[in-house]
């Protein structure tokens, strides 16, 4: 097999991008997970995590743009090119995620299921900015990664939706890696995630400007409150519910996707 077929075999590629990406990777890892003292499979803090993450998400479009020239395609095959539209579609998208999420939390605390401490109000206004600039990275890597190189091999082999349907479940297991068992119970509303961004990108003729926005959206919102602490779930019973924090593990942040990919589904969809 000859080094072009290779890289036109889908399943060869998604196990060659996640082999090589995890192998450039490890040289920086390794000494870094030293540095920080974090002992595998223990998942790491928040304060080892980032940096880690952080390093493992620098060499990701590297890898990537290797990959679209080997298979003889411009990086923008990916779904994304920087221009107007994708500007429009990623502020669209992070309007629509920050909106539901005030609504899930406005309806959580109207319940009285949801406590505002306003005493963190400042420390919420201090994690904004840093937060924002994280949100962003993240999801335009992870985007990249998800639902533009790995869903593009799979619908090679796939029809749209099979494709969709493998592509959220690996999204959403590998999420296993960093999280451990913390990340079990929302392990299907990070698939259900997946699956709404997939919906996005199509939605937007192929490009991931409004996936990247949702993304973003929520990554933001929920990574600015947490830092602050700001928010507080008096009874921790209905965590099936609110998901205590983690709005994926709770039946509410599973009604939130639904709802976001039906008011998708509407608008562009006559």
């Amino acid at each position: 097999m000859s080094i072009e077929q290779f890289f036109f075999n889908s399943r060869l590629a998604i196990a060659a991008f996640f082999g090589l990406w995890v192998m450039l990777w490890l040289p920086i890892a390794i000494p870094l997970a030293i540095a920080l003292k974090w002992h595998p499979p223990q998942p790491p803090t928040m304060q080892q995590k980032l940096p880690l993450v952080a390093s493992l998400y620098a060499i990701a479009p590297l890898i990537l743009w290797g990959f679209a020239h080997f298979q003889q395609q411009p990086f923008s095959i990916y779904g994304f090119v920087w221009n107007v539209h994708l500007l429009s579609s990623v502020l669209g998208g992070f309007g629509i995620a920050i909106l539901g999420l005030f609504s899930l939390y406005g309806v959580l605390k109207t319940l009285g299921w949801l406590a505002w401490n306003s005493n963190h109000t400042p420390a919420l206004l201090a994690a904004l900015l840093p937060t924002l600039g994280i949100a962003l990275w993240i999801s335009t890597t992870e985007e990249l990664v998800f639902r533009g190189f790995l869903q593009n091999q799979l619908q090679s082999d796939y029809p749209l939706a099979i494709s969709a349907i493998i592509s959220s479940a690996i999204f959403a297991l590998l999420h296993l890696v960093w999280d451990g068992k913390e990340a079990l119970p929302q392990l299907a509303g990070l698939w259900l995630l997946g699956l709404v961004l997939v919906l996005a990108r199509w939605l937007d003729d192929g490009s991931l400007g409004l996936a990247i926005g949702l993304h973003a959206g929520w990554v933001w919102g929920i990574a600015s409150l947490d830092t602050a602490q700001i928010l507080e779930y008096p009874n921790r019973n209905l965590g099936w519910v609110t998901g205590n924090g983690k709005p994926l593990a709770g039946l509410f942040g599973v009604l939130l996707l639904l709802m976001t990919g039906g008011i998708l589904w509407a608008i562009a969809v006559p």
